[in-house]
């Protein structure tokens, strides 16, 4: 079993997305599905050793579903394009999110559009000491590989109990504080993958503790 039949898998399920081809290939899924959670399995093993905060999450606690919810998006299709998955799930903590897809495939982290008091606590965490999470996303090793914070739905003006002359207004404008790093299907593909994902782990690792730490103090 390998990532480039998981791709065949998907690319024939969304030619064909409808129950009763999935019925038909059940069992081809969850050979597929099987694989991916073994995998996972390894990589939170991996992330683990290198991460003394981790909190270990198995492939299957860390796998999202793959059909759709039709009944809050009922123009959506009856299953997704892509596995997705979230390791180092705890609750209160920010995402570590691996989307494997045929149209779009890509490794993310943090919060994204967090709740109101989440979003309260991470600002609060910025007016306290925005300096450390600037010099954390402007890590020249950490905008190549995330560029820079998700681009996402910003305030037009200040937060509320904050001035627009605030030393970190630009930061304190945002409704998401998450970072992405795109991936190809020949990246995936190769040998030194998760090795490549873990080095993504790691330049993520200081930017996700900052703000899981703004959320528990």
């Amino acid at each position: 079993m390998s990532f480039s039949r998981l791709f065949n898998f998907l690319r024939e399920l969304n030619k064909n997305n409808s129950k009763e081809w999935m019925d038909a290939h059940r069992k081809e899924y969850h050979e597929v599905r099987d694989f991916y959670i073994q995998w996972l399995n390894e990589m939170d093993i991996q992330l683990a050793k290198i991460d003394p905060d981790y909190s270990p999450t198995n492939g299957k606690q860390a796998i999202n579903r793959i059909n759709n919810n039709l009944m809050f998006h009922p123009e959506k299709p009856v299953y997704k394009d892509h596995f997705g998955a979230g390791l180092d799930k705890e609750k209160g903590k920010g995402d570590f999110y691996i989307h494997i897809g045929i149209n779009e495939s890509f490794v993310a982290g943090g919060f994204y559009r967090p709740s109101k008091k989440k979003l309260d606590s991470i600002r609060s965490g910025i007016d306290y000491n925005g300096e450390k999470l600037k010099e954390i996303i402007n890590k020249p090793s950490f905008k190549r590989t995330f560029v820079e914070l998700l681009d996402d739905e910003k305030l037009k003006t200040a937060p509320k109990g904050y001035s627009q002359d605030h030393r970190h207004i630009d930061l304190l404008r945002n409704k998401s504080f998450a970072v992405k790093h795109d991936l190809t299907q020949k990246e995936i593909l190769k040998d030194d993958f998760q090795k490549k994902l873990i080095e993504i782990y790691k330049e993520m690792l200081a930017f996700r503790s900052y703000l899981n730490h703004t959320v528990t103090v």
